[in-house]
């Protein structure tokens, strides 16, 4: 095989590799100095349980490569959908990658990159010499989980919830809508003849990301969107229905109200199919497994899809 063939070679097993989705990930730690390092990364996995660890590969080619490997300690920020600058920030040559960024120091000196979907603090369990890359194993000591949805990554390019949306609008009148959940609560508004409805906006020549950053603007700005949650038509006035599942730190709305779910029976919605998704929303809601319905305002099928805590 030429030198040539070996190259493309390489090139169609990158891109092999990357027809699996990822999340992404920035990968940190402190020299011995204090000065903060990190590189972007998206083969991060779980390991254990018990003990708790997680890995994720650096290439020795890296500038960071021997930081990293004879590091006592790192940190995974596992980066949220709005974070993409952050991403390619750590992933391009910079004299300082921190200059621009909010982070704090964990109690293991690793630097936590603020508003990411979530971090976990870790002490190096062990690395393990793969080919042209290392596989750092940690050990994690602390871990945090903020709720907000995190950004993909999938055949070299990035992707987020609101831009799947775009692929599943059908026709001309579309309504996006938001199950803005905290715990037990969910975002409710009532209408003027005092019926109940959850946050929604026609999508216009804007699009579906614009539509969820809307409704998240008037309602819940700290909001943010996990997936789709239900996709339907309403055949009597010809209108499609696509609602996000969506999360938020806090109970506290700019428009309308939280709502304990074990409340919704005492409440009167606009219309039958809002009120079976709510109904649902509460059940999955209680056993941490969720589903995505397709249909019409009346029938259709939910396939599960996420059981949180797998």
């Amino acid at each position: 095989m030429s030198e040539m063939d070996t190259i493309n070679k390489m090139r169609e097993l990158r891109d092999a590799f990357g027809s699996f989705m990822t999340g992404v990930t920035v990968v940190t730690t402190c020299k011995e100095d204090g000065t903060p390092l990190g590189f972007t990364a998206n083969s991060f996995a779980s390991v254990s349980l018990d003990p708790a660890l997680l890995l994720v590969s650096i290439a020795k080619t890296s500038s960071n490569y021997h930081n990293f490997a004879n590091t006592t300690h790192f940190a995974i920020n596992i980066l949220a959908e709005e974070q993409k600058d952050v991403s390619n920030t750590f992933a391009r040559p910079s004299e300082d990658r921190f200059a621009n960024l909010s982070w704090s120091k964990s109690a293991c000196q690793n630097p936590l990159i603020d508003h990411v979907s979530a971090w976990f603090d870790c002490t190096t369990y062990q690395v393990v010499d793969a080919g042209d890359h290392a596989i750092l194993i940690g050990k994690v000591e602390d871990f945090a989980s903020t709720g907000f949805a995190g950004l993909g990554y999938y055949r070299g390019g990035y992707f987020t919830p609101a831009k799947l949306s775009a692929e599943v609008i059908s026709g001309p009148k579309v309504v996006m809508s938001a199950i803005i959940g905290h715990e037990n609560t969910i975002l409710l508004e009532e209408t003027a003849d005092h019926k109940w409805t959850i946050p929604h906006v026609m999508v216009d020549k804007d699009g579906a990301d614009k539509a969820l950053e809307k409704i998240f603007a008037q309602y819940q700005p700290d909001a943010s969107a996990n997936f789709i949650y239900s996709v339907y038509e309403n055949v009597e006035n010809q209108q499609q229905y696509i609602s996000f599942l969506c999360n938020t730190p806090v109970a506290q709305a700019t428009k309308g109200q939280f709502v304990d779910l074990n409340d919704l029976e005492k409440l009167e919605f606009v219309d039958s199919a809002l009120e079976s998704m709510l109904m649902r929303y509460r059940k999955e809601n209680h056993l941490k497994t969720y589903g995505v319905y397709y249909g019409n305002q009346t029938t259709g099928t939910v396939r599960q899809i996420v059981k949180e805590g797998v």
